[in-house]
């Protein structure tokens, strides 16, 4: 068998600069160089080893639904949510109930959210 890790997560976005402002704003990511080219492409840092690639495509229709989404766990959930609040981010639970988490039958809590493109987010707190 193969042994595999993830390594980035690639969106088509309509505008890049307004999306790379939400996810720094959103989750304080550090933009890093994209070494694959040199396109328009920008490259923020999820973790050491996992990257978000945020490819503009202006002229795309995007399309999206909730069951298409990327998720992030973090550890001071409550505080995110707060966060998310201050900046006037809507979120909701899976069943669409804004500004309600939801708990999985596992124990773990989470919400989606949506960025400026419309792709949705999940952040739980499965640390």
């Amino acid at each position: 068998m193969h042994t595999l890790t993830f390594n980035h997560i690639a969106l088509s976005v309509k505008d890049v600069n307004q999306s790379v402002a939400f996810y720094q704003e959103v989750f304080q990511l550090k933009e890093i160089k994209n070494t694959a080219s040199n396109s328009k492409t920008r490259w923020l840092q999820l973790t050491e080893s996992i990257q978000l690639h945020l490819i503009p495509r202006p002229n795309l229709e995007i399309k999206t639904n909730k069951a298409v989404h990327f998720a992030l766990a973090i550890a001071h959930f409550k505080e995110f949510i707060n966060h998310l609040e201050t900046l006037n981010i809507v979120y909701s639970d899976w069943k669409d109930t804004p500004n309600k988490d939801y708990i999985r039958d596992d124990g773990i809590k989470q919400i989606y959210f949506q960025d400026p493109n419309g792709y949705w987010i999940e952040v739980n707190n499965d640390v």
